[in-house]
């Protein structure tokens, strides 16, 4: 869609809340389109786009599109829809019936990364995180660079920096099989694994939506650890932080605590220099080695992006320290596969080992988890089990079921039943309210505590301090 044709559209989302629709609507804003929306829930991201000026309904019924066709009448109407919006959604079903033009949300992303050299961040995990690292170089060292993400890059404070540069990074999701819609300059693979069990039936058919991201990809980048990316993928751009043999990034760490990383950086087997990067954690570190390599391709200075390392930081919701209640601290992070657990775990651990507070007793590491869609708990209640139970004490709580029905009738109590078997410290807790009401019987001083999921369990914090005022 060229300039012309983009002024003389106009786009109604429904479901403008979401972080990924939410950053459409953003940047189709500041493109200078009109944009309304749908959501029942008001949230940051509602306030922030009224402020721009889209018209926000928070109903869902008929009569919020007959509004916009009547009042849009010179423009060429878009409905936007994204894979989370049920057929019986009032809005949705009433543009089927009267036969109006509804695009995915895919479609929109993938127009405007057309009009951008563009970046395009995919994997199963921490493509947040290294679209984050790699716009925050890409900002700091060109100043000619985009972003449209699903978080809040703390750079721009926003999920869409949309302005007219020549290069954009874009988070692509694999998760509704939409990532075929997009072509890229540079395509990064971070890893591969099994998810979304209520799309695909299994890895192949993860590997195989991936497949055709690739092929869609002009250059590719592969991160050569995940055993599924560098079997599947042959590229001649590929990442480690194993070895620098055979690949054309590494950075093999030296130290990681929890404040920074140490590691040498290597370009096809030559050592370059070595680097201090203010993230902790391995898997934060494979992700900072993507977001290098992928600038390095675009031929940004290794000297520039040395200069602004130091200014990295993670996105919200990952690893984010919220704030400390009597001498407890609270992290939330978006972990809601077993693989990201496993992560996020390792990362509490290292904060206890270097925090040890000699004034408590002990210091725990408490697992709060809120199960997200009931098809993931009934496929990886095994695994979900296994890494929880690596926590001191785990509080699991009902799960969120992010629209899906729920024909088995599962629950969270099939993971906690799991975890007794190995670790007698945890209990199946409602919900958040449940947890803030009984804080200071489930908590003790000392403890650091890591409230895990996708859902809406970020909004503990806020449970607690409204408690505690």
């Amino acid at each position: 869609m060229d300039k012309e044709l983009l002024l003389k559209s106009h786009f109604h989302f429904i479901g403008i809340g979401g972080i990924g629709m939410s950053a459409l609507a953003m940047g189709l804003l500041k493109k200078g389109c009109s944009v309304s929306g749908s959501d029942l829930v008001k949230n940051d991201e509602t306030n922030k786009l009224k402020k721009l000026g889209a018209v926000i309904f928070t109903s869902q019924v008929g009569q919020n599109i007959e509004f916009v066709i009547s009042k849009f009448t010179n423009k060429l109407i878009n409905f936007v829809v994204s894979s989370a919006i049920k057929p019986e959604n009032e809005e949705f079903s009433y543009c089927r019936e009267k036969k109006l033009s509804i695009k995915h949300r895919s479609e929109i992303l993938a127009m405007l990364m057309r009009t951008y050299t563009t970046l395009a961040v995919s994997g199963s995990h921490g493509k947040t995180s290294t679209s984050t690292f790699l716009s925050t170089i890409l900002e700091l060292c060109t100043h000619n660079s985009s972003s449209i993400t699903g978080g809040i890059i703390p750079i721009y404070n926003s999920n869409c920096h949309l302005e007219n540069t020549k290069y954009l990074v874009a988070e692509v999701d694999e998760s509704d099989g939409t990532i075929n819609k997009y072509k890229s300059d540079i395509g990064i693979i971070n890893n591969i694994d099994f998810d979304h069990c209520d799309y695909f039936s299994n890895l192949s058919e993860v590997i195989s939506s991936f497949k055709s991201f690739a092929t869609n990809s002009k250059k590719l980048l592969v991160n050569f650890d995940c055993e599924t990316s560098r079997n599947n993928f042959y590229s001649n751009y590929k990442w480690s932080n194993t070895t620098a043999k055979n690949v054309a990034y590494a950075i093999i760490p030296t130290e990681i605590n929890s404040k920074y990383s140490i590691g040498k950086y290597y370009e096809n087997g030559n050592f370059v220099s070595s680097l201090k990067i203010p993230i902790p954690g391995l898997h934060n570190l494979s992700n900072i080695t993507a977001a290098i390599a992928a600038s390095r391709m675009l031929g940004v200075d290794f000297i520039e992006i040395k200069q602004n390392i130091k200014y990295l930081k993670l996105p919200k919701k990952r690893f984010e320290l919220r704030g400390e209640i009597d001498a407890r601290s609270i992290y939330d992070d978006y972990a809601h596969h077993p693989n990201e657990i496993k992560e996020a775990i390792k990362l509490g651990r290292l904060f206890i080992k270097q925090k040890h507070n000699t004034e408590v007793q002990e210091n725990r590491l408490i697992a709060i988890f809120q199960p997200h869609r009931y098809s993931r708990v009934k496929q990886f209640t095994k695994e979900f089990a296994e890494e929880l139970s690596k926590a001191d004490v785990i509080y699991v709580t009902s799960i969120y079921g992010a629209g899906e029905g729920n024909e088995d009738k599962i629950t969270s109590k099939i993971i906690t039943d799991l975890i007794y078997k190995t670790n007698k410290n945890v209990c199946y807790v409602n919900n958040y309210y449940e947890v803030a009401k009984n804080f200071y019987e489930l908590t003790q001083k000392g403890d650091l505590i890591l409230n895990m999921g996708a859902g809406d369990c970020h909004n503990f914090w806020s449970i607690l301090n409204e408690k505690n005022n």
